[in-house]
């Protein structure tokens, strides 16, 4: 039994939804791709879906966890992880120096956490695309071009001012170095996220908002007949595979136009969809996991006749700061918390069991959370 709630509201304010942006050129599916998200998400038998504004939605991550405990629990209130969706507005050349929407593309991109980048890989006649031809790495370095631009203006403005504190400060040294490093890549056509950084280096450039260095899932748009697999041998997807990880990006195939038609079915003629195109689970699917894994986010889960629910927090998280998500009274009292992995849950159906057989586990504040975590946090304020 799947229960049904509205857009969860973050409690006290404290959470935040993680944030992104789905991008590309015209005719290349990016509207049909967020419609079909935001239609799925709102299927009245699987998980919840909200519109924030006309260009925004809030879409549930996929997890059968949730499902097996609201079997075990039947509560009032069913909340899954969500991720925020953000159908960022068309870009043309010339985007870095104010072309078009230009601005508000790249301040719109700035706001997110990752993008998603859908890219064209198929032939058809009937579909103009705006270059006249399909090249998947060309759309991609037209768009990645503009981002770099737009860097590289930040870069030069950094460099400068930090050049006249540095002679007094050695502290800013690294810092300096690093983006240093980072303009000769830009200067060279690469994407920030494509350059050999450390962790040093990062977190010294995490103040400075660069576009190519969040993270970016490459979205192949291929055709019907491809969805089962034959987009692997499709020298379109192969070329922007090869281009993603020289990039480190990760990559996932959908037919926008299937993923369209998806989006308008429930339950059992979903499935039987699903099973005639061959495939296990939508691409749709596939892409908000990929989308929640790339983040560095994990989902821990709490279980009671009230909710079930699943909460996100960033891998290497630790007790008290996972508790903060749900109140932040729960992080300042911080006293211990009661654990069980999701597996010992349900392979012995209850939580006395689980007592009984010595599974509950009782971790202080330097416990790190682990993925599947069912979790109640005790504290006292």
């Amino acid at each position: 039994m799947v229960r049904k709630k509205a857009c969860p509201a973050p409690p006290d304010g404290k959470r935040r939804t993680m944030k992104l942006g789905i991008v590309g050129l015209p005719n290349v599916g990016k509207s049909t791709l967020f419609n079909a998200l935001t239609n799925a998400g709102a299927e009245s038998a699987n998980y919840p879906f909200c519109t924030i504004d006309p260009n925004v939605g809030v879409v549930a991550v996929p997890d059968k966890r949730l499902d097996v405990l609201s079997e075990m629990y039947h509560p009032e209130k069913y909340t899954p992880a969500v991720i925020e969706f953000v159908d960022i507005a068309g870009l043309v050349r010339g985007a870095s120096k104010g072309e078009g929407l230009g601005n508000k593309f790249l301040s719109n991109i700035r706001e997110c956490d990752a993008i998603v980048h859908v890219v064209r890989c198929f032939d058809d006649d009937d579909v103009v695309h705006v270059e006249g031809s399909v090249d998947p790495v060309r759309d991609v370095e037209t768009i990645n071009l503009e981002l770099i631009f737009s860097d590289l203006e930040i870069v030069d403005r950094r460099l400068e001012r930090l050049s006249k504190l540095v002679k007094n400060d050695k502290s800013l040294a690294p810092e300096y170095a690093a983006l240093e490093k980072v303009k000769a890549g830009l200067d060279g056509g690469l994407c920030a996220r494509a350059l050999d950084l450390s962790d040093d280096e990062r977190e010294l450039l995490a103040e400075t908002p660069l576009l190519t260095l969040k993270p970016i899932i490459y979205v192949a748009n291929v055709a019907e007949s491809e969805v089962s697999g034959g987009y692997e041998s499709n020298p379109y997807y192969v070329a922007l595979k090869k281009h993603a990880e020289s990039e480190r990006a990760g990559i996932v195939a959908v037919c926008a136009q299937i993923e369209a038609e998806l989006s308008e079915m429930e339950g059992e003629e979903k499935q039987l969809f699903l099973a005639d195109l061959g495939i296990g689970e939508s691409g749709l699917d596939k892409l908000v996991k990929e989308s929640y894994s790339l983040l560095g986010l994990i989902s821990y889960l709490t279980a009671g006749p009230k909710e079930v629910r699943a909460w996100t927090i960033t891998r290497g998280t630790r007790a008290p700061q996972a508790a903060g998500k749900i109140h932040s009274d729960f992080e300042r009292g911080f006293i211990r918390a009661e654990i069980v992995s999701y597996d010992d849950l349900v392979r012995e159906g209850s939580m006395n069991a689980v007592k009984e057989k010595g599974l509950l586990r009782s971790e202080g504040k330097e416990y790190v959370m682990q993925d599947g975590d069912v979790v109640l946090f005790r504290f006292n304020v």
